[in-house]
């Protein structure tokens, strides 16, 4: 028998309570009961940033919190980054510079260039280096995502032109 515990927390804007299993991943419950896949499971040992969300603002790797942890918190997954059916500029800088390759790493890169973006609106290429550096590409190389983030801070309001 299986006990659980409800939880509540603000999901992508709106609130949101399940039952879950005191030991369950938020990783697990985003994709499973949530089925927000846009968060990846890659190594689920916290080294590949695949499933990373902003979880009170900062960048965690969601397949080492568990659940229970979550109840009042703020989180955002990828899917939480567009409005109104519109890619964010990060997003549409990813799309459009080729920093979205296999899709594996994509939605811990853009949450880790919007947590960075936030921090450095105008970041060095040493800063984009550091705030991207949780998450790993198996694919092709950094080159494109740095590209991409280039290409959103310039973008950015924020950032000192």
């Amino acid at each position: 028998m299986s006990k659980t515990t409800p939880i509540t927390f603000t999901l992508n804007g709106g609130q949101q309570t399940v039952d879950v299993p005191p030991m369950k991943r938020l990783l697990d419950v985003l994709r499973e009961d949530l089925h927000l896949t846009g968060t990846k499971e890659g190594c689920g040992e916290g080294e590949c940033g695949a499933c990373a969300v902003l979880f009170n603002g900062e960048l965690v790797n969601s397949c080492l919190i568990p659940a229970l942890q979550s109840n009042g918190a703020r989180l955002c997954t990828i899917e939480g980054v567009s409005t109104d059916g519109r890619l964010h500029p990060i997003q549409q800088c990813f799309l459009e510079k080729g920093g979205a390759q296999c899709g594996i790493c994509t939605p811990g890169m853009i949450l880790a260039t919007h947590q960075l973006l936030d921090k450095y609106p105008n970041p060095s290429m040493a800063q984009i280096q550091e705030g991207l550096g949780g998450n790993l590409c198996r694919c092709t190389g950094y080159m494109r995502i740095f590209e991409s983030v280039q290409e959103a801070a310039a973008l950015n309001p924020l950032a000192a032109k």
